[in-house]
Formats: structure tokens, C-alpha cells, sequence
């Protein structure tokens, strides 16, 4: 199974999207896939604000494992983690032409009303995986 599959099957298996590409991804930078879950669990949904996708937060964690230098603390070394994420929000919204959840969702799962709607229309089950999927891939293409 690839790492892509593996994540979409680890958001279906009841884990958020943001931890899904966290935890799929984490371990091959050195952070264990507990760790990766615990540190990713408060960005789904957009940060339960419907603010930027939770998959694209995952992605952006991994990305800056990935590309962040020894010298995180100074711009210099944060700049090639920053053309990354520009790079992956560009490739994401070819795909789904925004990164916000609530645009992607089509309701603002922030709300009791929206949160409602995202349940009983399934959507979490429709759209999601696919968001995640996309994420993944776009991952495997930077990575």
C-alpha cells in the first residue's frame, strides 16, 4: 500500500485530516506517529475554525520537517520551508481551487448549524478522503 493510501485509510480509520498526512509522513523525519497524532489533533477543520484545511495543515508540518534548515529560528532558515507551502497551496488549489475548509466543505463546520449539515450530508465521508488524497499526492510529489 502506498503512503497516500495510507493516509487516506488513516483518516477513514477515524484519525483527522490534518493528523492522517501528519502521522502517514511524520515518522520519516523523525517524529513517531503517536507524537505526529498528538501534534496535528487541534488543526482539523480548519482549526475547528474552518480556517485552512486541515490536510493542507498536515502538509504544511511535513513540509516543514522536511525543508525547515538546522537554523529554523531565523528567516534564512525558513525560507525554502515558505517557498514549499507556496508551491503546495498552488498545487492544492489547481485541484480544489481554495485551501479553506468551509469553501471546500461548502458549510462552516465552526457553527452547530454547519457542523449538523457536514454530518448529515456525509461530507466528511465524501470529501474529506479526497482532500487528504490530494494532499498526500501533492506530498509525494515534493518529497
Amino acid at each position: 500500500m502506498s503512503k497516500v493510501d495510507d493516509a487516506v485509510q488513516c483518516f477513514c480509520g477515524g484519525a483527522a485530516c490534518s493528523q492522517a498526512i501528519a502521522a502517514t509522513y511524520g515518522p520519516d523525519f523523525g517524529i513517531s506517529y503517536d507524537q505526529a497524532m498528538r501534534l496535528a489533533s487541534g488543526f482539523a477543520g480548519g482549526m475547528r475554525l474552518g480556517e485552512t484545511c486541515g490536510a493542507v495543515t498536515g502538509a504544511f508540518m511535513v513540509l516543514g520537517l522536511r525543508f525547515a534548515g538546522e537554523n529554523a529560528r531565523t528567516r534564512d532558515g525558513r525560507d525554502a520551508v515558505y517557498a514549499a507551502l507556496g508551491q503546495f497551496v498552488t498545487r492544492f488549489e489547481q485541484r480544489n481551487r481554495v485551501v479553506i475548509c468551509r469553501e471546500l466543505l461548502g458549510c462552516d463546520i465552526s457553527t452547530p448549524d454547519g457542523a449538523q449539515k457536514a454530518t448529515r450530508e456525509g461530507l466528511f465521508r465524501t470529501i474529506c478522503p479526497n482532500l487528504v488524497r490530494d494532499a498526500a499526492e501533492i506530498l509525494e510529489e515534493m518529497l
